[in-house]
């Protein structure tokens, strides 16, 4: 086999052992920003839970209501405990009541994936503009539903668990068989690599929304501090990983754009499902950034072919 599609199917070989080698299955698409037809892909087309990539899509609804005029991106709320959605980070783990404007709550949602600010800016923005917007990017099999406060409850009915930690607890044990619903897509929110690799395309080549808009996002997304995931595969000063992680049981994710000191950029989006469902699995969260840099090595050494 030559050309392309040797390249391509050498990619995924490597790639596929390496999902193999830390316990995953793996989906994923990485292409040039630039350039989306040189891409890698394995099951791009094929809808997974996302959990808190979710976020990406609500955002940009959110500025594109902001670009309409429709919301004033310095409106100000006041959340108190009864706000709270069960989350590690940000207001879901403050006591107190907390006022602030609903574009800080688009910063705490992307930079550390607060998941109570996430649920308020989708009671705000509504799913409807989610669903326009990735009509509108060419996003057909992504699917939000009602975000994380939904995934929370339909998990709990699902492993009949009384309460969300007692769900949790369930979908952390080895020795318990999931229920299949659990992991299906039809009721999470759930999307495909490539829908997500068309979403960051958008945002990053300003038609998403507006471009003070689509500045923003690319900025926020800049600055989540999570490094174990996708940025691992890229370690170096002169490279910009900017991304949103997902997590839900087994599943962990990441859907990003890497930017590298020669001005070549790569959408990179892997999902993966553990085969154990330990909360902690380095190695699963490693092979998303090793997955994303063979991908680009790959690309770069066949740039032209």
């Amino acid at each position: 086999m030559s050309g392309p599609q040797g390249w391509e199917a050498r990619a995924q070989r490597t790639i596929r052992g390496l999902f193999a080698d830390a316990g995953v299955r793996g989906w994923l698409h990485v292409a040039d920003l630039r350039r989306p037809e040189a891409c890698v892909a394995i099951d791009p087309d094929e809808p997974v839970p996302v959990g808190s990539v979710y976020k990406v899509p609500l955002m940009v609804a959110f500025w594109r209501l902001v670009d309409a005029g429709t919301l004033d991106p310095s409106e100000r709320m006041t959340l108190g405990p009864s706000d709270r959605i069960p989350g590690p980070t940000g207001i879901s783990i403050l006591r107190d009541d907390i006022t602030v404007s609903l574009r800080d709550l688009v910063t705490l949602m992307m930079s550390v994936s607060d998941n109570t600010a996430a649920d308020v800016l989708l009671r705000r923005v509504g799913t409807a503009a989610v669903d326009e917007v990735c009509r509108d990017l060419d996003m057909p099999d992504t699917r939000i539903h009602g975000g994380v406060a939904t995934t929370f409850a339909q998990l709990m009915a699902e492993t009949g668990a009384e309460s969300l930690s007692a769900a949790m607890r369930r979908l952390a044990d080895n020795d318990t068989t999931v229920p299949l619903a659990v992991y299906g897509p039809l009721l999470k929110s759930s999307a495909t690599p490539a829908d997500m690799a068309r979403l960051l395309r958008a945002i990053w080549t300003g038609r998403a929304a507006s471009a003070d808009a689509c500045a923003f996002m690319r900025d926020v997304m800049g600055r989540q501090p999570w490094t174990h995931r996708l940025a691992s595969g890229f370690p170096y000063d002169d490279v910009t990983v900017s991304g949103k992680t997902g997590t839900f049981g087994s599943m962990r994710h990441e859907a990003g754009v890497v930017e590298l000191a020669d001005g070549s950029a790569y959408t990179a989006v892997v999902f993966t499902q553990a085969a154990r469902a330990d909360s902690r699995l380095p190695r699963a969260d490693a092979v998303i950034g090793a997955a994303a840099r063979t991908a680009v090595e790959e690309l770069r050494g066949n740039e032209g072919t």
